[in-house]
């Protein structure tokens, strides 16, 4: 595949904002001091992607992506927040209901200062927190607790997302982008998948998880 000259050169920007604001994010942290930040950035821009494969099974986000089981294409985010994610994003977040360790793919429905109104006349409506956001399942047939989304466990801490989801592969046959919310989004996503998408090494993965 030839990546033209322009889309090369976004993604190396991309590549360096991702470097830069994860290094950054970790020095005011604490976690390190400002010439192990710059070290790590320059590592991270030279060695890293800006993506990774995150395989689930569920039918919580049918049709959307795959069901009962799909490979995904995940963009990192170097922060969690509305810079980096929109509302109708498909986004991968620690499941609030399980350990660390567990994940979900589910849509971001709203962030903070969004009033989150019910189709139940009995909910009173609220407005979400400053670091809050609440997801949703795509299937409409699913119940709430069959959806396992915050109508089941409520607003969730935007720190929580770790992603979001730019591919999926339902077969070996079927798959592409999936679709999120902001067009800006999408273009950045788009040429972040034309450098670092690789179907040959997601199909042996999709197909090893059969």
């Amino acid at each position: 595949m030839v990546i033209s000259i322009s889309s090369w050169n976004r993604y190396i920007g991309l590549k360096a904002d991702y470097s830069a604001s994860l290094a950054m994010q970790r020095y005011k942290s604490g976690q390190m001091t400002f010439r192990e930040a710059i070290d790590a950035a320059l590592k991270n821009f030279f060695l890293g992607k800006l993506t990774y494969f995150y395989w689930n099974s569920g039918e919580e986000m049918a049709p959307t992506i795959g069901a009962p089981r799909g490979t995904h294409l995940v963009r990192k985010l170097p922060v969690s927040g509305p810079t980096y994610v929109f509302p109708g994003d498909v986004v991968v977040l620690r499941d609030p209901m399980k350990s660390h360790n567990n994940y979900l793919v589910r849509r971001l429905a709203g962030i903070g200062g969004y009033e989150m109104v019910s189709k139940d006349e009995k909910e009173v409506p609220f407005v979400l927190g400053k670091n809050q956001f609440w997801v949703l399942s795509d299937n409409e047939n699913l119940k709430p607790k069959e959806a396992n989304d915050s109508r089941n466990f409520g607003p969730v801490l935007m720190a929580n997302i770790v992603g979001r989801v730019i591919y999926s592969m339902r077969t070996a046959e079927d798959h592409g982008p999936v679709q999120n919310s902001s067009n800006s989004g999408m273009k950045a996503d788009s040429e972040v998948l034309e450098v670092e998408l690789d179907l040959d090494q997601m199909t042996k993965i999709h197909l090893g998880k059969d």
